[in-house]
């Protein structure tokens, strides 16, 4: 990420970046010094940041950054995970959108993924981020000028964020937490569907459900956090039923407890209690349809349509544990654990990185054979001369 953020088709005295390591790790943090400092002489304005105090997670490391002096001359900030590597032309086909439109105060792009074809998972997964891209947060783009932000990827107006109260340490999800404020303060946001950032998904199951569990329990955790601003707020009261049912509940509680109940409850009972008989669409046709549904974003999918429904009734435990620990607030609503990835993103600078030194190994090995031809053909007339 840091190669592909330095090499963005920005005026160099117009761009800073940031690079905020919150790692223990030492060799970690040596790594990416070094690589700072390699930019920083390539000319890049570029700073290394490592908080001795790691509190908030990354809404307290985003806050901490946010609060330096030199951010005061900037306008707008672009904000990127460690495995997300944007193309360089990311800010000139996002930030022409902030000319002449001075009530927008986010632009995000869509996610692609590296590694969707690796294995079953990523291939499910790849069809909920599909759907989630591609539907919900292209059409609340277009028709309500609001979505949740994905926490990365995307460009703000600094003065948005400041309005909106910056980043706040309540959550573990942050990005949430501030569309919704900015919503609220009356910013608009516009996704572009077509800006495409490079990153990877989760490989593992382990991975994958912590993830899923922070990205479940958070915004039950928001939502009890957000809901008097939401109700004693002055916007409209449309806006305000899609906040509280459609972009809380709906995707976030009432789908996970659907699904919960339906297969983990209600069906294992009917099988003690004969008597007790259920609809054949509800048992059949409605997962099959919601999963239709998900699936059309993403038609190469298709096939996987069984696994599917079945890994996400599977996943609806996980969900609903997340969505209660969230809503009443239990232990694990606020702990932030990072999502392991397998470093696939950043793919293609280790397979040049191997092809150059394949070259070096190749010229030392041809070398080492010329020298080697030479001393035998010096052994030879050596031992000519001597008979």
């Amino acid at each position: 990420s840091i190669s592909a953020v330095c090499q963005l088709d920005w005026p160099k005295d117009r761009l800073l970046v940031q690079v905020l390591d919150d790692s223990d790790d030492e060799s970690i943090q040596y790594l990416i010094k070094a690589e700072v400092a390699k930019w920083n002489q390539k000319g890049v304005n570029i700073i290394y940041r490592h908080r001795l105090v790691r509190t908030g997670y990354k809404a307290g490391n985003l806050k901490s950054a946010m609060s330096c002096e030199y951010v005061q001359a900037y306008e707008f900030v672009a904000i990127f995970d460690a495995d997300f590597q944007p193309n360089p032309d990311f800010l000139k086909q996002t930030v022409p959108h902030f000319k002449d439109n001075p009530d927008l105060g986010l632009v995000q792009a869509r996610w692609t993924f590296v590694n969707k074809d690796e294995n079953l998972l990523t291939r499910l997964q790849n069809i909920n981020l599909c759907f989630h891209f591609e539907v919900e947060q292209q059409v609340n783009g277009v028709f309500l000028n609001f979505f949740g932000f994905n926490g990365t990827a995307g460009v703000w107006r600094i003065k948005a964020l400041e309005e909106s109260g910056g980043w706040l340490e309540r959550t573990t999800v942050e990005d949430m937490d501030i569309a919704v404020r900015a919503h609220l303060n009356g910013w608009k946001f516009i996704f572009l569907n077509d800006v495409k950032v490079l990153c990877e998904v989760p490989e593992s199951y382990e991975a994958y459900r912590k993830q899923q569990h922070r990205w479940h329990s958070g915004p039950m955790h928001l939502f009890r956090l957000c809901l008097p601003a939401i109700i004693t707020c002055k916007i409209a009261i449309w806006k305000k039923a899609n906040l509280i049912l459609l972009f809380f509940l709906l995707r976030k509680l009432i789908l996970p407890f659907y699904s919960f109940t339906l297969f983990c409850i209600i069906l294992p009972l009917t099988m003690f209690v004969p008597e007790a008989e259920l609809p054949v669409w509800v048992i059949c046709y409605v997962p099959v349809f919601m999963s239709f549904l998900n699936i059309l974003p993403s038609p190469k999918s298709f096939p996987f349509i069984v696994p599917y429904l079945l890994f996400e009734n599977t996943m609806s435990v996980t969900k609903f544990n997340a969505m209660v620990s969230g809503l009443f607030q239990l232990g694990s609503s606020y702990e932030w654990v990072v999502t392991k990835k397998a470093g696939r993103s950043s793919e293609s600078d280790l397979l040049a990185s191997a092809e150059m030194e394949s070259k070096i190994m190749n010229q030392l090995q041809i070398q080492r054979g010329a020298s080697e031809s030479e001393l035998t053909e010096l052994n030879r007339m050596k031992e000519q001369k001597e008979a």
